[in-house]
């Protein structure tokens, strides 16, 4: 901004009311300072007679002083003689609170951005009316439906946005690192709701901020996500294929204690990983097996070892972990003092460790048992990986491995091989969820291309609204057992990569219908994509995914943009028959992390079409 309007209050003297206002609009180098004349001096003129309003309105004594330095935040001054003294900018203004009309003296508190309340300025003489009419000239002050006595700066979201894209430390991606559940369950969406409202202005019918506009908007946002929102000469865009008939899908019932038991040789080994792993994708585990199954599926034992080798394996990281629990524990209050990270990862994690699936039985109550071990297990990962530490958002994580597990060692190696999995969606840079969102693009478009130009139509074409899903796998989506099934089944990272993107694909286009008919612009699709927690069957969605990759496995034209997201490979595999020397082959798609394939047979020896032109980048 090339001004700046600032509002300090301090005493100006001890004789005096302690009741100045400084109302200032800063240049480069001076503070115009408005100042309460003294009680000798405010009956002056008739003008002011019957003023109930004299201490404010005295424009008349201006005088200039030097800038003060501010680096960006939002600055509460204290002056030395009074602790009640404090100045900030207009900008930094979040809302202002006012008296109950008709309940004593008049007041009005500010509230500034990150919840800072100043004291009480309270109005001996009248009421406010004039002073809030003075601040109207600078702000755009709305009322709070859901109180009359506050008045909500309407301009303060997008000014503190502005100050996100210029200052690293209030950059987007340092707000999503130290808290993504408030930048991404609520504090994004609002921010983004005010950001596109100004783009639009009043009338948001006739106004769209321009595609390329919001492109470079969204890029600045999240650096490093490439958006391309044009079909450019020479392209061939991937939604133009038919991908052919989508097969019908049934899962079957959990693997039972029984299954699993048969298949194991005596020494304990598993004697078919690659059909277990197949029929816990359709199916899941029952309840009794996820304790020990989910060790293997994690990597925390290895598939092919014996029990005796598990017990080895356990004892060892048993005395690995306990080193680590002590190196924290042994830190004294006085060594904490002067370990900033440290104490900052404890204030966190006591903090995250305490608003945790309190609903659920085994973290309920004051003083559970299951709290203690959430808070040591995430304070022993901060010494595992300190680097990364703790960021907001892992004890989702761990919750669920915890209640499985009920073993504190068992559940920090198997939290540990699943961080390993998600971690660049919580380091600083947040690559993961960068690459994430343009995957999501290249398989929706793919799948819908009408959908996805109805959402960039209304300014959601950059799949915001899924951040949550992503960041820690649909953990607020489904119920508690529901995310159980979800994340065994993904853990066997069948039938291809990037599984948990078509569960993506899934949901949207179950919703597509409402979104489209009901004609929902960008508040609406956040507001109806948010209201899905907790209501979706995952069982469907399962179905709904699994019969996605399979329709796309059997296509024979598939865009290799979209081979490289489900990591699938084409090869051309010798039937038994192409012994008598003829050219028969069997075209194949085929994952190579999964050991699934689709095989669509041809007699003339012609391989899987290729996409040759290029794919623009979504």
């Amino acid at each position: 901004m090339d001004t700046e309007v600032v509002v300090e209050w301090r005493p100006v003297d001890d004789s005096l009311d302690s009741s100045n206002i400084l109302y200032a609009r800063k240049d480069s180098s001076s503070v115009v300072e408005w100042v309460q004349t003294p009680k000798e001096k405010t009956l002056r003129g008739p003008e002011h007679m019957n003023s109930y309003e004299a201490e404010w309105d005295m424009v008349n004594t201006v005088s200039f002083k030097k800038k003060t330095h501010s680096n960006g935040d939002a600055t509460v001054r204290t002056n030395g003689e009074s602790n009640w003294s404090f100045l900030f900018s207009l900008a930094d203004l979040k809302s202002i609170k006012q008296n109950k009309e008709g309940m004593g003296w008049s007041y009005v508190v500010f509230c500034l951005k990150d919840d800072v309340v100043l004291p009480a300025l309270h109005f001996h003489h009248g009421d406010s009316s004039m002073f809030i009419q003075l601040l109207k000239k600078y702000l755009v002050l709305c009322e709070s439906p859901q109180d009359k006595r506050i008045l909500v700066n309407c301009q303060s979201i997008p000014q503190s946005f502005e100050n996100l894209l210029d200052e690293p430390t209030y950059g987007l991606i340092q707000k999503l690192k130290k808290d993504p559940y408030t930048a991404t369950m609520g504090g994004f969406s609002k921010v983004t709701h005010f950001i596109f409202d100004s783009f639009r202005g009043s009338d948001s019918s006739s106004q769209q901020r321009p595609e390329s506009e919001m492109a470079d908007f969204i890029s600045d946002a999240i650096p490093g996500l490439k958006i391309n929102q044009q079909e450019e000469p020479g392209f061939e865009v991937i939604t133009r294929i038919d991908l052919g008939k989508r097969p019908e899908i049934h899962r079957r019932q959990p693997v039972s204690v029984e299954e699993w038991t048969k298949n194991m040789d005596s020494e304990g080994r598993v004697l078919n990983v690659d059909s277990m792993k197949q029929i816990i994708f359709r199916g899941g585990l029952c309840h009794g097996l996820r304790k020990e199954v989910w060790k293997f599926l994690l990597g925390y034992y290895p598939w092919h070892s014996t029990k005796e080798e598990r017990v080895l394996i356990q004892k060892r990281k048993t005395d690995e972990y306990f080193r680590m629990k002590l190196q924290w524990k042994s830190v004294s209050e006085e060594q904490e003092k002067r370990n900033y990270r440290l104490r900052d990862y404890r204030s966190l994690i006591e903090k995250d460790v305490n608003r945790t699936d309190r609903t659920n039985k085994f973290y309920e109550g004051q003083d559970n048992p299951g709290l203690i071990l959430l808070h040591d297990i995430l304070m022993t990962y901060c010494m595992y990986d300190f680097d990364l530490g703790y960021v907001q958002g892992m004890s989702d994580l761990l919750s669920p491995i915890l209640y499985v597990m009920e073993n504190e060692v068992d559940a920090f190696w198997c939290f540990a091989l699943y961080m390993e999995q998600m971690h660049q969606n919580f380091e600083e840079q947040m690559q993961g969820m960068k690459t994430q969102l343009i995957q999501l693009s290249t398989l929706l478009r793919l799948l819908d291309s009408g959908f996805c130009s109805y959402l960039e139509s209304q300014d959601s074409g950059y799949l915001y609204f899924c951040f949550r899903w992503l960041l820690i796998r649909f953990k607020r989506e489904f119920n508690f057992q529901g995310i159980l099934r979800l994340w065994e089944v993904m853990w066997t990272d069948l039938p291809c990569q990037n599984f948990h993107l078509l569960i993506c694909c899934a949901i949207l286009e179950s919703e597509k219908q409402q979104i489209m008919e009901k004609h929902y612009g960008f508040n609406e699709i956040l507001k109806h994509i948010n209201e899905l927690s907790m209501k979706m069957d995952v069982e469907d969605v399962l179905c709904k995914a699994e019969a996605i990759s399979m329709q796309m496995m059997n296509c024979k034209e598939l865009p290799q943009a979209v081979c490289e997201v489900l990591g699938l490979e084409d090869s051309a595999v010798t039937t038994p028959d192409s012994d008598t020397g003829e050219d028969e082959t069997t075209d194949r798609i085929t994952c190579p992390h999964s050991h699934m394939s689709v095989a669509t047979v041809n007699g003339t020896n012609k391989h899987i079409e290729q996409v040759t032109h290029t794919v623009p980048t979504i």
